[in-house]
């Protein structure tokens, strides 16, 4: 017995259809015609970092034997199934608050001379560029409702920037990502081409503009120059993806549109239920969470305390400390609900969305001002990562040793990334 269909066709581009059985695959199709289930890589950002004497494990205990931590009991019902890896830092961390804007990236901050601020490209977008070109969206950014220095993240418009470093925009609420996955486009098929060769005009004319600007220039101006055109380059490339995608109706949403003024708790669990939907219906393969962390967070869960004093909690008693506590424990019972829908979503030959998905989740920074040994739990049978223990590898190895070797475990092609020095040898399986 065969599916009923595996493609939809529009005027320019012929696309595969998300992997889900109900949209296309027998549940009787022997093994040889199911096709395998794509990888899927996302990362899971907060500010301000956690209690860390409540939510790391005891370092002398390494391996699958330790003792859950009091700020991760809410994860024990998976323990099996996730890692903890202490140790790992991004060296050129020098702000005690920016907490995603060099997370993902590993870049030096004052590494371009004559520039108050520098940054590379962040592993998600690496990602993206290998693992995005199949699906409508390259990538997804979602940000909590939170911005500004209460949120605990520093500077950027998502956790995600591009590859000349430059921030890369994010959804703000879960009722615009929902729109934005599964909300069609009733303009015209013939008003969307015109948009679109309007939008090509343009470009055109501007590089042609700029191409006859670079004779003369000086060194330092043709590299900024360089940047410009990558800059075209980048929208051309998703100017063609629009394009492929004219025609073809985003996929029914497998949940409800949510209600509008959802904050902290609420929103982070929603937005939770918009990334497993967004993997579900195979519209992107690569997210990232800037999650909230900040004062309305904090208030969702009953607690009055700013994050930034919170953050600075003294360690033996204390309004602060108990703050930090709770938020801990409420993001660990986010995440464990997020794992048990991973875990309950199945793919076309029967696995589960957990199996092919890898998952990051942590902090650029400690507590207080502390910036090493960033937080960092990973999860997901996607990447060929060891599961279930607690991993302490040598004192300040790069964070982007980790990301380089979720990036090979996921299939992506790199050689380095950020301050990297090699795989993180010690978290494969």
């Amino acid at each position: 017995m065969k599916s009923r269909r595996h493609f939809l066709k529009s005027s320019s581009a012929l696309i595969a259809l998300p992997f889900l059985e109900s949209l296309g695959f027998c549940r009787f199709a022997s093994a040889a015609q199911i096709a395998t289930p794509p990888k899927r890589l996302v990362f899971l950002g907060f500010g301000w970092g956690i209690t860390e004497e409540t939510w790391y494990p005891d370092i002398k205990t390494p391996g699958p034997d330790y003792e859950l931590p009091v700020g991760l009991k809410p994860l024990a019902r998976h323990k099996k199934d996730f890692s903890i890896v202490q140790g790992l830092w991004n060296q050129y961390s020098v702000e005690g608050h920016a907490g995603s804007t060099w997370w993902l990236s590993g870049a030096n901050k004052f590494a371009q001379p004559g520039q108050s601020m520098h940054n590379s490209v962040s592993a998600d977008q690496v990602a993206a560029g290998q693992l995005g070109m199949h699906t409508r969206f390259s990538s997804l950014q979602l940000n909590g409702g939170e911005r500004g220095e209460a949120s605990g993240h520093g500077p950027g418009l998502s956790m995600a920037w591009d590859q000349n470093g430059k921030p890369v925009a994010g959804l703000n609420d879960p009722v615009q990502a929902y729109h934005r996955l599964f909300s069609n486009d009733e303009t015209p098929i013939e008003e969307q081409k015109a948009r679109l060769a309007e939008k090509r005009s343009v470009l055109d004319t501007v590089l042609e503009n700029a191409r006859s600007l670079q004779r003369g220039l000086g060194k330092d101006d043709n590299e900024k120059l360089s940047e410009y055109f990558q800059s075209i380059r980048d929208i051309e490339t998703r100017l063609s993806k629009e394009e492929k995608w004219i025609g073809v109706d985003r996929p029914d949403a497998p949940i409800a549109e949510p209600r509008t003024g959802l904050e902290g708790k609420s929103e982070v669990a929603l937005m939770y239920d918009l990334l497993v939907a967004a993997f579900q219906t195979d519209s992107t393969r690569v997210i990232t969470y800037r999650q909230p962390a900040g004062g309305v967070f904090l208030n969702s869960i009953g607690v009055d305390v700013h994050p930034h004093d919170m953050s600075h909690y003294v360690t033996t008693k204390g309004e602060k400390l108990a703050a930090s506590q709770k938020r801990d424990l409420t993001n660990s019972s986010l995440l464990a609900d997020l794992i048990d829908k991973l875990k309950a979503t199945k793919e076309a030959d029967g696995s589960s969305l957990f199996d092919h998905i890898a998952l990051a989740y942590g902090s650029n920074i400690r507590s207080g001002h502390h910036l090493s040994n960033c937080p960092t739990l990973l999860t997901g049978g996607g990447a060929g990562i060891k599961l279930g223990e607690n991993i302490v590898v040598q004192q300040d190895t790069p964070l982007c040793n980790a990301w380089l070797t979720l990036l090979h475990g996921v299939g992506v092609e790199a050689e380095r990334h950020g301050d990297s020095s090699g795989a993180l040898k010690e978290i494969l399986a």
